[in-house]
């Protein structure tokens, strides 16, 4: 099934090149009212490249991004790979210290910002973390003291002071001359240049920068496209954030590569995503689980015309079964899709194509993309058969060059042969197909008895009542650990702790049972989409 072409384009800017020459008139994006074909979306990326240039902006210069999915984003992102610098995505929920924790790691000289997004002053919030004056800063200086690398700041909304450029008035610092700078900068990259640096969650210590080459971006991405069943005339609904590996590669990139269309959404809202589906004709529409399940619960679902969309693609430890189910019979969509990747394998390991069987569907994560090769090996690191649990290792196109910075943390993650230690624990059946069970992190022992929190997720899951479900280990005397479970409750009905305890023992065995069952409104989650367990003792 693998075609995994990426034309004769080994960069990202010679991608979106060939794209214009190839389907000029094509809509690239979509942004509201908003429309770019290809080829003026070459010609934005180019006239920021040369904007950027004019700045001083040298080829492998880290170029930051901190703002939602937006046309900007797209058109920013695109011009610093095409001015040869290296795009350093940031987290929109980062707060001043962690965003200037990633802006000073990278060394960054320039900082594209939604300064008010969801009413919060960016700038401001790195400048306190840093202890700096919020006011102007002299030109020769940088417009966030503390960051000394950082020379250049540009506004999406037109917010702050005079040390920043507003967006348009950036982009009038283009000029022919540094144009044709663009097309040699261009012309010089390279596909095993650096092309990104995307930090981790940083669910313990720091985040760490996890670097990925122009070529592995473009070749990966044309895999997960292929075994997806992207088409060049899908109209993609961007809902992952593009800080993230899925919004930005398996959304962003898988776009350029299959010529498909782009329709960003600065921020998940059910109402404007029904909106958008139905507006704009939407075929793909990829997501974390938590966004299918909202819209299934939404009470005007009904009134919403949202036939058009054929694909769907998510991914999680644990995609209940149930939910699959409802995304194809209430939500009438053809394909749904798993997949499972890391932001260290450019954010695809696995993925399950549309021909496969329901039960492989439902429990896990498909077949290795070509260029990729997985095993599963023991506490001794010896290699385990089908069907044995243990950590999961990656080799192959998709892993990263290494952490930014940090030969020590790329030494550990990565060994001499090449494997990746991805943390996770899973198995292989004998065709291939990877089912991921759990982090080594997550996992507890109750009374000598591993238990994975995401099995017994996936079987209390299944519970008619319950909508979500996230499981942690907690002290137990006796025991050592034992479980509790935090769940989230199906609109309408109302469970007992007793009863979704009384339904665990019946379908699983004892150790595995949580002891204890808290209700929650929602879990809380990274804006990725991911459960942050640390976080859950608050919300029982």
């Amino acid at each position: 099934m693998s075609r995994v072409v990426t034309g004769s384009s080994t960069t990202i800017p010679e991608c979106l090149r060939s794209a214009a020459v190839e389907v000029p008139g094509r809509p690239a994006i979509i942004d509201g009212d908003r429309w770019f074909s290809y080829a003026e979306l070459d010609a934005a990326a180019t006239r920021f490249a040369s904007a950027l240039i004019a700045r001083g902006v040298r080829a492998g210069d880290r170029a930051a991004i901190w703002a939602p999915n937006t046309a900007e984003w797209v058109i920013a992102a695109l011009g610093m790979h095409a001015a040869g610098a290296i795009l350093v995505p940031i987290n929109t929920r980062f707060r001043g210290a962690e965003a200037s924790y990633a802006l000073r790691k990278v060394g960054a000289t320039v900082l594209v910002v939604q300064d008010g997004f969801l009413d919060t002053g960016y700038l401001a919030m790195v400048r306190e973390s840093l202890g700096s004056e919020t006011g102007t800063a002299p030109a020769e200086r940088s417009p966030v003291p503390g960051i000394p690398t950082l020379h250049t700041v540009v506004t999406t909304d037109d917010r702050g002071d005079d040390s920043v450029w507003p967006f348009d008035r950036f982009l009038e610092l283009a000029d022919n001359g540094h144009s044709a700078e663009v097309d040699r900068r261009i012309a010089t990259l390279r596909g095993k240049d650096v092309a990104d640096i995307l930090f981790t969650s940083g669910t313990t210590g720091y985040p760490k920068g996890a670097m990925v080459s122009h070529r592995a971006n473009l070749v990966v991405n044309a895999a997960w496209s292929d075994m997806v069943g992207l088409e060049p005339a899908d109209r993609y609904l961007l809902v992952n954030p593009f800080f993230h590996s899925f919004g930005y590669r398996a959304g962003i990139l898988a776009c350029l590569i299959r010529r498909a269309t782009m329709i960003p959404l600065p921020v998940f809202d059910v109402d404007t995503a029904l909106r958008a589906i139905a507006r704009e004709r939407v075929t793909v529409f990829p997501g974390a689980p938590a966004v299918y399940s909202a819209i299934l619960a939404h009470p005007r679902l009904a009134d919403y015309d949202i036939g058009s969309v054929r694909l769907a693609v998510t991914g999680a430890t644990v995609v209940p079964v149930p939910l699959l189910r409802s995304m194809r019979t209430e939500l009438g969509f053809r394909d749904v899709i798993t997949a499972y990747g890391l932001t260290e394998t450019c954010g695809t390991v696995t993925v399950c194509p549309p021909d496969t069987d329901e039960d492989r569907l439902s429990t896990s994560c498909g077949k290795a993309i070509p260029g990729t090769e997985v095993i599963v090996v023991d506490a001794a690191n010896q290699r385990l058969p089908a069907g044995e649990t243990g950590e999961i290792l990656v080799r192959g196109d998709n892993v990263m060059l290494g952490y930014y910075a940090d030969q020590d943390a790329t030494d550990a993650a990565i060994d001499s042969a090449g494997w990746l230690r991805t943390g996770d624990i899973g198995w292989l059946d004998s065709d291939g197909y990877l089912r991921v069970t759990d982090r080594l992190k997550d996992m507890f022992v109750v009374g000598g008895f591993n238990v994975y929190p995401a099995e017994v997720e996936r079987l209390l899951a299944e519970h008619p009542a319950v909508s979500e479900v996230a499981v942690v280990g907690m002290p137990d005397e006796r025991l050592g650990e034992v479980g509790h479970a935090y769940v989230v409750r199906r609109r309408g009905v109302e469970p007992t702790e007793d009863e979704l305890i009384e339904h665990c023992r019946a379908i699983m065995a004892n150790f595995k049972v949580p002891r204890k069952v808290s209700f929650c409104p929602e879990l809380p989650r990274t804006a990725s989409g991911k459960v942050q367990k640390f976080r859950l003792g608050a919300a029982g």
